[in-house]
């Protein structure tokens, strides 16, 4: 198990790299580019690859994330067009910097339904994947459930993963935050849970885990990040992650609202006591 944060790269990825080994990270996420904007970004190849190097050398294992604003159920043919682009060329830059896996939301049906919604996002990522022969796998995010949008439940992740020319370049990142808002998951529900992972398959695709408490409450359906313990999941319910055999071999990526990157190095602290 590999405990870290999500680290801005405004600065550089060799710089985000190092400043996640200050703070005690033994993982750590970046976006690929501007989280809300899909404007092409040009790679820095030096600074890629000075941070990868950086990472081997320590240890440490990344996990990057695609911008939020695209669709991948998108019904509108330029934004489709434009979400294909940016994908592909966010894949890039992971496997520029090393990373296992790029992680992007589900998508959302925008009121044309959840058999049209599912069908346009097998379609979409299939087209972007066609040509991809690197290592970085694309991962799926599970999802709150706001609005229209897709992958609430492993089911749901499983048909769209099974549905793919090409699944075993996609895998999974789940998010507790968003599982716990979904109504997958509670204290009661955990256990319920892992077996739903293991005998679908869902656990052998799992990448990585979004660790997140929630502000709002079980099965509200929004997308409300709260510091470990401070929220609605709580301390005992979040713990069963860190003690499952299951997910013992996974970067554990903090995404918990904090005012600077330096509060998460006691945050970080603070899962290993609850591991031990």
């Amino acid at each position: 198990m590999q405990i870290g944060c999500h680290i801005s790269v405004a600065k550089g990825f060799e710089k985000a790299a190092k400043k996640a080994h200050l703070l005690g990270a033994e993982s750590f996420q970046v976006f690929t580019k501007n989280p809300r904007g899909l404007r092409p970004k040009k790679l820095n190849e030096n600074d890629a690859a000075k941070g990868k190097a950086y990472c081997e050398e320590h240890g440490i294992t990344l996990v990057c994330h695609t911008p939020y604003i695209t669709n991948l159920s998108t019904p509108k043919e330029d934004l489709h067009e434009v979400t294909i682009r940016s994908i592909k060329e966010d894949l890039k830059i992971a496997e520029a910097f090393g990373a296992i896996g790029a992680v992007v939301h589900c998508g959302k049906h925008v009121g044309e339904g959840e058999t049209y919604g599912k069908q346009r996002m097998i379609e979409t990522l299939n087209i972007i994947l066609e040509d991809y022969q690197g290592t970085t796998k694309l991962l799926l995010e599970n999802t709150a459930g706001q609005g229209t949008e897709l992958g609430l439940q492993i089911d749901d992740l499983m048909e769209i993963r099974n549905g793919l020319d090409h699944p075993e370049k996609v895998g999974f990142c789940f998010d507790t935050c968003h599982g716990f808002a979904a109504g997958m998951w509670n204290h009661a529900l955990f256990e319920e849970m892992i077996d739903k992972m293991q005998t679908s398959g869902y656990l052998e695709a799992l990448v990585a885990i979004h660790f997140n408490d929630s502000k709002t409450p079980f099965n509200s359906h929004k997308d409300r990040h709260e510091k470990i313990g401070k929220g609605e999941i709580g301390e005992s319910a979040l713990s069963l992650f860190l003690r499952a055999p299951q997910f013992e071999k996974l970067p554990f990526i903090l995404e918990t609202p904090v005012q600077d990157e330096v509060e998460y190095e006691a945050e970080i602290q603070y899962l290993h006591t609850l591991r031990s």
